[in-house]
């Protein structure tokens, strides 16, 4: 008797990862690689992508890189009109700058509105663009944050940009489905990687997070890649316009 098991393997499948040169980026893109996925690792510095991408080819997978900033929307476009067909996008980019609402500059709010909303909704335009084009079936895993189903000091710029992806997320994965376009967000807490290592330098902040997880730690980066490759695989081929929430239980309560 042979069991049948869903298949979380993404061999043949081209993947693009913004943000990939290291941190969960680069953790996601050696998960698909691993997995049997092409992948292609988006960021700006070259020096950083021709490392992490050789890295995933010493161990026997496929790597490629794309050099591009994801806010420069109109050239990120143009270069994906150049590579063959994608299967998966990560919209991993992102940034934050926590400050009280009455210290937000303009260019603070621009700077995290402009990675965490413009360039991922643009970069979802221009591969699902591409899909369509080519007649191809995918998945578009936006990463989000518990912060788009919850609120917290000194994070109004911040909630506000992943509360506007989980809304885009659920509208996109309502407009894509006739295409067999997936749609979803996974939405880590607070996760130890190069971005927030220096917030967790202040003990008083370190203790205020641990204090909201139930189970008693912050995340790391392989706590997220098994439901990118879950969201990316067939394993969830019902699943469009939801949240992963991987947060320790920080939004249950």
């Amino acid at each position: 008797m042979t069991l049948h098991s869903p298949s979380f393997r993404l061999d043949d499948y081209r993947a693009l990862i913004t943000g990939a040169g290291r941190g969960l980026g680069l953790a996601i893109a050696e998960a698909f690689a691993a997995s049997g996925a092409k992948v292609i690792l988006c960021a700006r510095s070259q020096n950083e992508l021709e490392v992490a991408a050789q890295r995933i080819k010493d161990a026997g997978y496929c790597a490629d890189i794309l050099i591009s900033d994801v806010s420069d929307v109109e050239s990120f476009a143009r270069k994906v009109q150049k590579l063959d067909g994608i299967d998966i996008l990560v919209n991993n980019a992102g940034t934050n700058r926590p400050k009280p609402l009455n210290q937000i500059t303009f260019d603070d709010y621009d700077s995290v509105m402009n990675i965490n909303v413009r360039a991922l909704y643009f970069a979802t335009q221009a591969v699902t663009n591409q899909m369509i084009k080519d007649n191809r079936k995918g998945s578009i895993i936006n990463i989000s944050s518990q912060m788009g189903h919850v609120g917290a000091k000194n994070r109004t710029v911040y909630c506000a940009s992943k509360w506007a992806v989980e809304g885009f997320t659920k509208a996109a994965a309502v407009e894509l489905a006739p295409y067999g376009i997936r749609v979803n967000t996974i939405c880590p807490t607070f996760i130890e990687t190069p971005m927030t290592e220096h917030f967790f330098k202040n003990i008083q902040f370190r203790q205020e997070v641990m204090d909201k997880i139930p189970l008693g730690r912050l995340g790391v980066v392989d706590d997220i890649v098994g439901a990118a490759v879950f969201l990316a695989s067939n394993a969830s081929s019902l699943m469009t316009g939801s949240s992963l929430v991987v947060d320790g239980g920080w939004t249950a309560q």
